[in-house]
């Protein structure tokens, strides 16, 4: 087995790798091999692309995303190496912590080597999107006199230093604005569509304005007000997953979050 970089050239053969249930694999890997701060990998056995995983690095802490292997190659030791091979590289280029969202089948690999439970995140759905939500006027496009005001909200909520995952999609986000002040932001490009926010009304505010195109939700566990909005506007939970932490542990504050950017970066 061969562990060496993704290459743009290889971005159309990921296709086959597409695990059942999951968003498109595809544009995350477009984005993972024209960052800077991203660093995907393959697995390669006999020139197939039997696996593949990567690291995004936010100064001292970064994610382990898209560990996937085929079904075929599973049970060989393939997403155990992907694994090491990017958390040893994460740790030579000085990252303290390394989180991830773990899937039922990545979970048992990635107690062996030493990640620990963190935080639950819940899983919503519902028929169809919210329609007809009146929004207040507090709610408004993005501009520039609003970027550092949301990376350091951002700052403040994730832990984590994110300036490079945020700065070239802010063009796409809304604020709740109270007082002059960002009191909480929703980036629609980002992901799934980042939602945090200082307190349960800006939060559920921007919900109403990001669920009027979508029926599905991901949030930590803790963040009960909006789990409380989800159910009684008839979301259903489907699935739970877990949030998990190697190394060092720093603060975050997941009840701000009301909705998360995806499994990659939480």
């Amino acid at each position: 087995m061969i562990l060496e970089p993704v290459s743009e050239s290889d971005i159309d053969s990921l296709r086959e790798l597409q695990p059942d249930g999951w968003p498109d694999i595809v544009p995350n890997f477009k984005i993972y091999t024209s960052s800077s701060f991203c660093f995907p990998v393959k697995a390669k056995l006999d020139d197939i692309i039997a696996g593949v995983g990567a690291v995004i690095k936010f100064g001292n802490t970064g994610w382990l995303a898209h560990i996937i292997v085929r079904p075929e190659h599973r049970n060989k030791g393939i997403g155990g190496a992907i694994v090491d091979h990017l958390v040893n590289n994460m740790k030579a280029e000085g990252c303290e912590s390394v989180s991830l969202i773990a899937t039922e089948l990545g979970y048992p690999v990635y107690k062996r080597f030493g990640f620990v439970d963190q935080e639950d995140y819940i899983f919503f759905e519902r028929r169809e999107p919210l329609k007809n939500q009146r929004l207040p006027g507090n709610i408004i496009p993005y501009s520039i006199n609003h970027a550092e005001k949301i990376f350091s909200l951002d700052r403040a909520v994730s832990g984590e230093k994110r300036f490079e995952l945020l700065v070239d999609r802010l063009e796409t986000a809304f604020v709740f604005e109270r007082g002059g002040n960002v009191a909480g932001f929703y980036i629609p490009d980002l992901g799934e569509g980042l939602i945090i926010a200082n307190d349960a009304e800006a939060g559920i505010e921007l919900m109403k304005a990001r669920l009027s195109n979508t029926n599905k939700s991901v949030l930590p566990v803790c963040n009960e007000k909006a789990t409380e909005f989800l159910r009684a506007n008839g979301f259903v939970e489907i699935k739970r997953a877990k949030r998990m932490i190697l190394g060092k542990k720093f603060e975050w504050q997941p009840a701000k979050f009301f909705n998360r950017a995806g499994g990659n970066v939480g």
